[in-house]
């Protein structure tokens, strides 16, 4: 029997798997759409889910709560000011993960989670960026 077997271990200990989602939901709360392989993506939707409800809360106890679980504080900000206002009509649903074919090498099926109403703009943006200020500190 599989009785409070609710979660895929990925091959993971307790620890990775945490950090692993922790950082999964900071790159897509970052660029709005990453590409991961589907079980990894299937586990990090409740994940997102509960952050994007934490951050249309928009309270201190929401954000600290936010800021436990996420690793960089630009990701808590992103979440209340961006992510927040912009579901705060919406009950649920804030992702939706879309199949990507399989992976040339060991042929693990790929996908796409990416936020509903996503901004196009937001997925390098913070790369682009780095890259100008870099070219303008070397003039």
């Amino acid at each position: 029997m599989r009785h409070a077997r609710g979660y895929r271990r990925l091959n993971r200990t307790h620890e990775h798997r945490k950090a692993l989602f922790a950082n999964m939901a900071g790159s897509l709360i970052e660029h709005e759409q990453i590409k991961t392989t589907l079980p990894k993506a299937k586990e990090l939707r409740p994940i997102i889910e509960k952050l994007v409800t934490l951050g249309k809360r928009g309270d201190l106890h929401a954000r600290r709560q936010a800021a436990a679980q996420l690793k960089e504080d630009k990701d808590v900000t992103k979440l209340f000011e961006v992510l927040g206002p912009r579901y705060a009509e919406r009950q649920g649903g804030y992702v939706r993960i879309l199949k990507a074919g399989f992976r040339y090498g060991d042929m693990a099926p790929m996908a796409i989670i990416e936020f509903v109403d996503r901004d196009i703009d937001a997925k390098g943006a913070a790369d682009k960026a780095r890259v100008a200020a870099e070219e303008a500190a070397e003039e």
